[in-house]
């Protein structure tokens, strides 16, 4: 799943890093490689935490909407990637048949998202189970 997130920095400080789409989840690095790699340990630790807690992973907004915001302007825009698949609980192999088509499909996107094919799946399950939870 990718991240967009946007790097900061004041003069005397390190460099700064916001992820937008996940409200207090916060990085820095003295520099823009060191900046972005803590950040992604942050994302993920993050969505860790809410997947401990029985939370839902937030909606992730677009890049253009973000850049948009007033909030922050002035930063460097990053897209980070991060493996929900990896995070928490145990990974269970299964076996599932689908048309070639539909395969196809599935890892344009995945590789769009910058995720492996089992990682878009779960993440799509999931939130086609939320979605169907919040309509009834």
């Amino acid at each position: 799943m990718r991240y967009a997130v946007v790097i900061h920095k004041d003069v005397e400080s390190v460099y700064g890093v916001t992820v937008p789409d996940l409200p207090g989840c916060f990085s820095a690095g003295d520099t823009v490689e060191e900046a972005v790699e803590s950040v992604r340990e942050a994302i993920a630790c993050h969505l860790e935490g809410l997947l401990i807690d029985g939370e839902p992973i937030p909606t992730r907004e677009s890049l253009e909407t973000h850049q948009a915001s007033e909030d922050y302007q002035g930063g460097i825009w990053v897209l980070v990637n991060v493996d929900v698949a990896k995070l928490s609980s145990k990974t269970k192999r299964i076996n599932i048949t689908v048309p070639a088509r539909v395969l196809a499909i599935v890892d344009e996107a995945a590789a769009r998202e910058g995720e492996t094919r089992s990682g878009f799946l779960a993440r799509a399950a999931l939130s086609y189970v939320e979605h169907q939870s919040t309509e009834r």
